[in-house]
């Protein structure tokens, strides 16, 4: 089973969506399985995990209704707010869906990242890392430090590290996502998404080659067992088409890494991660 493990669906009307606007038109407009699929096939993908890309509760919803009428969804990691008082309520509700596949926490979008380490925050995540929950984990780079200090106290924390935690790869960052996202790789529960880079890098200057020493490091602390591709499409479409993607991540892949790999990067470690 091959799989993109990071994708997003959106349709404009419904207002969800503030973040995207007609200043940027790229992504101005409704984007649907219709549209995906063509890539899908052209790179031997049978189907994809779609993530939220709203913080509503009712976006969840759109996007379970439209997994129930397209097969090459296989997942969908919803919205959820562990500050909400019904944040239990809500989950309760999306996990009986067949095709929940767990919850996005979008550390990226605090002000204070700091946030995540008070008590009443934590103590909702343990409640969902003790039921084995998978969580998708939104965060630049500038906010690993409380994410490392979170999974120490979560060691049950069962997540993904979205788009390989932000680096500004424009500036060349390396220190300190490197040794941040080194000490995280030693949670065996964490997982790594090779997603979102090419809009981490400088626009319509980038090469493939700015990408690999990340991706080779991802590589080595995550190792073949816990790293999955996904595209970021359609938001990679601001910086490069579905195939750039793909290139990218394929041009950094060890010479020595076998089909066996290759396949657990490519869909079966998220098929696993996601209990597809």
């Amino acid at each position: 089973m091959r799989i993109d493990a990071h994708q997003h669906y959106w349709k404009i009307s419904r207002g969800d969506y503030g973040w995207i606007t007609p200043e940027i038109p790229v992504l101005y407009r409704d984007f649907l399985p219709r549209d995906l699929v063509p890539n899908l096939k052209r790179h031997r993908l049978d189907g994809s995990i779609v993530v939220q890309a709203a913080p509503t509760w009712e976006e969840t919803d759109y996007l379970l209704s439209l997994a129930e009428r397209e097969e090459t969804i296989f997942g969908v990691v919803g919205f959820l707010d562990p500050f909400d008082p019904r944040h239990r309520e809500h989950y309760e509700r999306f996990r009986e869906h067949p095709k929940f596949a767990g919850f996005r926490v979008m550390i990226q979008e605090m002000q204070d990242a700091e946030r995540i380490l008070e008590p009443d925050y934590v103590s909702a995540l343990r409640e969902y890392a003790e039921e084995g929950v998978p969580m998708d984990l939104l965060v630049r780079s500038h906010q690993l430090e409380p994410l490392a200090r979170l999974l120490d106290r979560l060691p049950d924390l069962r997540g993904v590290i979205d788009h390989i935690g932000k680096p500004r790869i424009a500036d060349g960052e390396w220190e300190p996502w490197s040794g941040l996202m080194k000490e995280i790789a030693g949670h065996r529960n964490i997982y790594c998404k090779l997603s979102g880079m090419v809009t981490e890098a400088a626009p319509d200057l980038w090469k493939p080659e700015d990408f690999a020493v990340y991706i080779e490091h991802i590589l080595e602390w995550f190792g073949p067992d816990r790293v999955m591709f996904g595209s970021d499409w359609p938001v990679c479409l601001l910086a490069a088409e579905y195939e750039q993607v793909v290139d990218v991540l394929e041009r950094s892949l060890p010479p020595e890494w076998n089909e066996s790999e290759r396949a657990r990067l490519f869909g079966l470690n998220a098929k696993e991660f996601y209990r597809l």
